[in-house]
């Protein structure tokens, strides 16, 4: 890879260029450092395949791969890439089979990935000899899928390229674990829908995004004039020691709730003076025994996990939102949206109707993909320039407030470290 130097302002972090947005190049290293070695990727969940034969075909990085149940119960993820002539044979997004089968010529594979077929391999007997064929030492044992390191918890998979990669609980670090744990805490899930989108931006404009609570208040209007994420409310931001995993964490004050009244505190208006929903279902909030965590009662709770995920709890819509990048310039964002087994029915419609406030068409993340975009567009054009992220000052720490961009400059030093820039 023949990378132009990329020349950064300062020691830290806090002015990015451009550069790291647009460079093919360095793209391809990010996905060698950051998705297929040394980290793991999100997945799916253990209720997408909750039957022997089940199977999801998702990504890792830029490659197909497929996570199933095998016969035995155990879930394995193996690579969407044929070992005869390299097809990517799986072209159903879920589905239920016993075997997989290429169709180019009909190698097939157990679930775990195993070579169990190939067509002519002892070859064909013709004028009484035999053609062809396989060579005598061919052993289907050397020719299986790529399998991946597998990692499951609460519910939840976790795969890797690196089988030397560190536990899952190590890469989450004890802070992000707490939090992980809190949302998925062995309640079995449900699987209540999906969101697809593309958003023409790097991939790690999304990272940011949910890295940055100074935008909230100021870009989503309507987060603030109905109380749901405002500078004002009671909030902290944590890290992993690394600075590549984040939460932020809000607990929903009294100001604006479902008033349509936006506080002067914030110094932040609404979009009409006094908005009010024409459905006031939308804001049905019932709070939840699991939120509790030592003395405090979240409301929101935005994890990430680097490189791959979003673990998203906005009141009582809970999601999981898959980075899929594409290119340096475009990524896919898939939305899981579940709730729990013992939800009431009444519960999962709450879900369900919440969920439609925050996916690629609600009142908030419409305007996420929308910014995106048109950040990536200056990007291409000036990548000479750079970004500043110097709110809250320059250097990387935990807060327990939200004027601060500390978490995108923590993303931003693991980057440095890992990518050696």
């Amino acid at each position: 890879m023949n990378e132009h130097p990329i020349h950064w302002e300062t020691e830290g972090t806090s002015r990015v260029p451009f550069a790291v947005y647009t460079d093919e190049d360095r793209h391809k290293k990010e996905l060698e450092r950051f998705f297929y070695k040394s980290h793991w990727s999100y997945v799916g969940l253990e209720a997408e395949v909750p039957n022997p034969g089940d199977f999801k075909r998702t990504v890792v990085g830029e490659r197909s791969v497929i996570m199933t149940r095998a016969t035995d119960g155990q879930i394995h993820v193996v690579e969407n890439v044929c070992a005869h002539r390299g097809m990517q044979f799986c072209r159903e997004r879920h589905g239920n089979k016993k075997e997989f089968v290429c169709p180019y010529h009909q190698w097939s594979y157990t679930l775990q990935g195993d070579l169990q077929g190939v067509p002519f391999r002892r070859g064909v007997r013709q004028d009484g000899k035999v053609n062809g064929g396989m060579p005598a030492d061919f052993d289907p044992k050397d020719h299986g899928l790529t399998a991946l390191k597998v990692a499951t918890r609460g519910g939840v998979v976790f795969a890797s390229f690196d089988h030397g990669v560190e536990s899952l609980e190590d890469f989450m670090g004890p802070t992000i674990l707490k939090y992980f744990d809190r949302l998925f805490n062995g309640r079995k899930l449900v699987v209540l829908g999906y969101n697809r989108q593309r958003i023409p931006g790097n991939w790690k404009l999304m990272q940011e995004n949910i890295k940055d609570p100074y935008h909230p208040g100021l870009l989503h209007t309507w987060f603030v004039t109905f109380g749901l994420w405002r500078a004002d409310n009671k909030s902290e931001l944590r890290m992993d020691a690394h600075h590549r995993h984040a939460a932020m964490i809000s607990t929903r004050g009294s100001a604006g709730q479902a008033t349509g009244q936006a506080s002067q505190v914030t110094q932040v208006s609404s979009f009409k003076e006094s908005m009010q929903l024409h459905d006031a279902s939308f804001l049905d909030i019932v709070p939840e025994g699991w939120w509790q965590m030592e003395d405090q009662m979240p409301t929101a709770v935005m994890m990430t996990l680097f490189p791959s995920v979003i673990f998203q709890q906005q009141v009582n819509s809970v999601s999981t939102r898959h980075i899929q990048p594409d290119g340096h310039g475009a990524f896919d964002f898939v939305w899981t949206h579940f709730g729990f087994e013992d939800d009431t029915p009444e519960m999962t419609e709450r879900r369900l109707r919440q969920s439609n406030l925050f996916g690629p068409a609600g009142f908030v993340s419409a305007d996420d993909g929308e910014v995106i975009e048109f950040s990536q567009q200056a990007f291409e054009t000036k990548p000479e320039h750079r970004m500043l992220v110097e709110l809250g000052g320059r250097d990387v720490g935990e807060t327990d407030h939200m004027v601060t961009e500390t978490l995108i400059r923590g993303m931003y030093e693991y980057w440095r470290k890992v990518m050696e820039a």
